[in-house]
């Protein structure tokens, strides 16, 4: 669209339909019908394992939520997918940090400038600093070198960051050593190990780069990440919120045609996915409802109940009705049993009485 007075063009997103595909929607919207498109992208299925990467920072809220759960699904997957942590940092020589020789952006990077993060607190002289957050970020790239790169699954990585982020996510205990080494100890990790890789790669006060860092940049750059968190899955990004059920299913979608696993076959279309995972199956509630309805289960007992009101509140009626006659019967008896008594006994036949003994008797029964 040219100049809208803005003094800057605008791009309008589009897609490519076939005729024959745009014929039929223009049809029904001459129709005055609603239609409703879905654009969706196929994800490779090169073979029977899914390599699956996540991008986020210590200090990230966003991806919080998977990162507390999504461990019972990385080890239902198990050898079936390979899973990459990856840490945001800013290249802060690119960004004139480095400048110099030395730090120009004060409490923002480590290694002279060379390596950045946002200060997370916005304050540069308290708080969580940015160069805590990069110490943090390498601290968890070297506890995965050691317990993850192998299996692709790191239960430790996952135990140390779930530890973390519920005790040391504070700005008073973020950077506190026995914190620190809390959650190294609650996920059985041997923290001479971590430090020892954080110092062999270039620690982070030198003037000197640090080579697990300069991976992650260059990584970064060349993917070209832009938004965190970000998650991809056989290298294709996903869309919409990273939650459970999403990224579990991208996953699922991403195995060659036969090689699903089983925890695939099984959870797949489960509402709670997370759940089915950590116990192998989906419940009834979940796998019958879809997500949207009630469950068949649900429906025959709320179909049972409502039979047995119908049916107790019509049995009532009829014991009312029943009643209610038994007492008129029993009026009418009551207004002709004197006669017996009238002329001083006279035993002579009595049509009134004599329907009151037979036909009043027989409407009681």
């Amino acid at each position: 669209m040219a100049d809208d007075g803005s003094g800057s063009d605008i791009t309008i997103p589009s897609f490519l339909m076939f005729k024959h595909d745009a014929d039929k929607v223009k049809d029904e919207v001459m129709q005055g019908n609603v239609v409703q498109i879905e654009m969706t992208w196929a994800l490779p299925s090169p073979d029977d394992r899914v390599e699956y990467d996540l991008w986020t920072t210590p200090t990230e809220f966003a991806s919080k939520d998977i990162l507390s759960k999504f461990h019972e699904v990385a080890k239902a997957l198990g050898d079936h997918a390979y899973f990459t942590p990856h840490m945001f940092i800013y290249d802060g020589t690119k960004n004139g940090c480095n400048g110099a020789g030395k730090n120009q952006c004060y409490t923002l990077c480590t290694n002279n400038g060379r390596y950045c993060a946002l200060d997370p607190d916005n304050d540069l002289d308290a708080g969580i600093s940015g160069a805590d957050v990069v110490a943090e970020s390498l601290r968890r790239l070297c506890i995965w070198k050691h317990y993850g790169e192998k299996d692709g699954i790191g239960s430790e990585w996952w135990d140390y960051v779930n530890h973390f982020m519920d005790h040391c996510q504070t700005s008073t205990s973020f950077t506190d050593k026995k914190c620190i080494d809390g959650a190294i100890s609650s996920a059985k990790i041997d923290g001479g190990r971590i430090g020892q890789c954080m110092s062999d790669s270039g620690g982070l006060e030198s003037d000197s780069t640090n080579s697990v860092l300069q991976d992650e940049i260059e990584f970064q750059q060349k993917r070209g990440i832009v938004i965190l968190p970000s998650a991809y899955v056989n290298e294709s990004i996903i869309r919409g919120s990273l939650n459970v059920n999403n990224v579990f299913g991208a996953i699922c979608a991403g195995y060659l045609e036969g090689t699903k696993p089983d925890i695939c076959e099984t959870c797949s279309e489960c509402p709670d996915r997370l759940t089915c995972a950590s116990t192998g199956k989906c419940t009834v509630s979940a796998s019958k409802s879809g997500g949207n309805g009630v469950s068949y289960h649900t429906f025959l007992t709320f179909m049972f109940m409502t039979f047995c009101g119908f049916a107790g509140f019509g049995i009532y009626q009829y014991r009312k009705t029943q009643m209610e006659m038994r007492e008129q019967v029993r009026g009418i008896l009551a207004e002709y049993m004197p006669l017996e008594d009238q002329e001083g006994g006279n035993n002579d036949f009595n049509p009134a009485i004599d329907f009151a003994r037979r036909g009043g008797e027989s409407l009681i029964q």
